[in-house]
């Protein structure tokens, strides 16, 4: 099922003896567009820390109640490597996480699940630190353990400013996550400055790159293309049929139909 990721915000986290928080965003592969994890704000039960929750390790949500089941209890996630709330996550902090929980970090297979078809690196091919400054390879070495340079947050790429190749189309309101496989299946683009009254979905196969340091993302599509394709509704479920129409007017590939 699709799920716009700012809905899921809030969403309380259910360990199998008690509540351990709420969700407060999701970080996600800026190379692949795998969630990676979610962040959970554990609130006064553990101050100053945040807790990460490998997608593996959750269960089908729950919308009537707003809450996430995990397969976690309350002790194994007080004894958990410590995730320190205003740092960067290493690759050394998630090398604990998947080593303390027994995660597997390639859970889920190839990008979406869908093998072959994967996208093939929609970004810019050298990796950003934290701050969105591009860093050389020999540098990315050297700083292995401050910052995952491909670990991306939801809630920061917010706000992003969306060009086709002819112009400005919007900007970046929230992810559109797939909760089988947790791949970023599409980004919601708000167009009312530039095309009043209308939200639009944009793959991340249309992504030709990602300018952290001025908050861009450049598309492979043209404003002409973006106003002719089949239109949307926030509030419509996105169906397969739908999907389909979508990326025949783009001729993107498909997801694993």
């Amino acid at each position: 099922m699709l799920r716009v990721g700012s809905v899921l915000q809030g969403y309380s986290i259910e360990a199998t003896d008690g509540g351990i928080g709420s969700v407060s965003d999701f970080l996600f592969d800026d190379s692949t567009w795998k969630i990676r994890w979610l962040v959970v704000d554990a609130g006064t039960w553990l101050t100053g820390r945040k807790v990460l929750v490998h997608p593996s390790a959750l269960g089908t949500p729950d919308d009537a109640r707003l809450q996430f089941p995990v397969k976690l209890t309350r002790q194994q996630v007080k004894d958990s490597p410590d995730v320190f709330r205003d740092q960067p996550v290493s690759r050394q902090m998630e090398r604990n996480l998947y080593g303390y929980y027994g995660w597997d970090p390639l859970w889920g297979g190839s990008l979406f699940g869908m093998g072959s078809n994967a996208i093939a690196q929609p970004l810019v091919p050298r990796p950003f630190f934290g701050d969105g400054t591009r860093m050389e390879s020999a540098e990315v070495g050297m700083h292995s353990e401050e910052g995952d340079p491909h670990l991306r947050s939801m809630a920061s790429i917010a706000g992003y400013h969306m060009h086709a190749t002819d112009g400005v189309i919007g900007h970046v309101e929230t992810l559109l996550i797939d909760d089988a496989t947790w791949g970023v299946r599409y980004l919601i683009v708000d167009t009312r400055n530039w095309w009043f009254g209308n939200s639009v979905l944009v793959s991340p196969y249309a992504v030709k790159e990602i300018d952290w340091s001025i908050n861009q993302i450049r598309l492979d599509v043209t404003r002409d293309q973006v106003k002719s394709s089949p239109p949307w509704q926030p509030a419509e479920t996105v169906n397969e049929e739908y999907e389909k129409r979508l990326h025949a007017h783009y001729q993107w590939p498909g997801y694993g139909w």
